[in-house]
């Protein structure tokens, strides 16, 4: 297994290669799309699909045209959270926003931009594999982003901004807008690897728990975080009324429910051969993010 660092690395290499690889984009296009996706970040998803599939032995170097594609996916549904009409906001990652530099037309056409290259990337790589893991794979990514996963998440977060939080709206929400889209490169990246469907749906639970752990702590990053540190607004969520964890259940019972997704998280590994190490060392760092 390599180590986060390295994975990251391959990540960071390829991205503007995967994108610039499909042929001549219009010159602005292309420049507002890499703005974005050039922006640095932990890419956590892509880093997941990697070490899925390495976890269980699988060719990274085959699976990076899919992490490249999820990541792009992530910085599309970023573009657009950004905009006026949704979240709002003027910063992400210590950087302006996409709609502050290019405005608001080009930043959607930016967002739909990467979406679309998205699904054209893994439909690519599918089709050269000559086998159907790809395409199996690259239907689990364009699903849990899709409108049942994290676009569904995102209907719930824009239409149910100001009122009354419930824990059945938020924990759909979480499990959708967030957790799907982390859920997405466990699955995938077992499915490059050949794995059972068993092992597939034990790395699901795994991508689920962790996905719900990661927003819990997004939630309490907004209440207790800083904004140079995370390098976007915080406070939000309360002034603009977010169906939000810690609005349902109080900040100690979010850091408690935190907990213990990651204990299942942990847990769901057991079902699956090969060295789960990063994956769990993965799941338990995600309680003491900063950032």
């Amino acid at each position: 297994m390599r180590t986060y660092a390295e994975y990251q690395q391959l990540v960071e290499g390829a991205l503007s290669a995967q994108l610039a690889s499909l042929g001549e984009i219009p010159a602005l296009l292309f420049e507002a799309m890499d703005y974005s996706l050039s922006a640095g970040g932990k890419r956590l998803r892509p880093v997941l699909l990697l070490a899925a599939c390495d976890t269980l032995g699988g060719d990274v170097n085959e699976a990076l045209p899919f992490a490249c594609a999820l990541e792009m996916i992530h910085t599309y549904s970023l573009i657009h959270d950004d905009l006026p009409a949704m979240d709002n906001d003027d910063l992400r990652r210590g950087r302006p926003t996409n709609h502050k530099v290019y405005g608001e037309g080009m930043a959607i056409l930016a967002g739909d931009g990467l979406l679309s290259a998205a699904a054209e990337l893994v439909l690519r790589a599918a089709v050269c594999m000559g086998d159907l893991r790809g395409t199996k794979a690259a239907e689990a990514i364009l699903r849990r982003a899709g409108v049942t996963g994290m676009v569904a998440g995102q209907v719930m977060d824009v239409t149910g901004e100001g009122t009354e939080p419930t824990a059945e709206k938020v924990a759909y929400i979480h499990l959708h807008k967030t957790a799907d889209l982390l859920t997405a490169p466990i699955e995938a990246g077992l499915i490059l690897a050949g794995a059972t469907d068993e092992q597939v749906s034990a790395g699901c639970e795994y991508g689920k728990r962790l996905g719900l752990a990661f927003q819990m702590v997004d939630d309490l990053l907004d209440v207790e975080g800083e904004t140079a540190v995370l390098g976007k607004t915080t406070g939000k969520d309360a002034a603009v009324g977010k169906l939000t964890w810690v609005a349902v259940h109080g900040i100690e019972k979010t850091r408690q429910d935190a907990r213990e997704q990651v204990r299942l998280a942990v847990e769901a590994l057991k079902s699956l051969p090969g060295e789960t190490n990063f994956l769990k060392t993965l799941a338990q760092s995600t309680l003491n993010r900063v950032q």
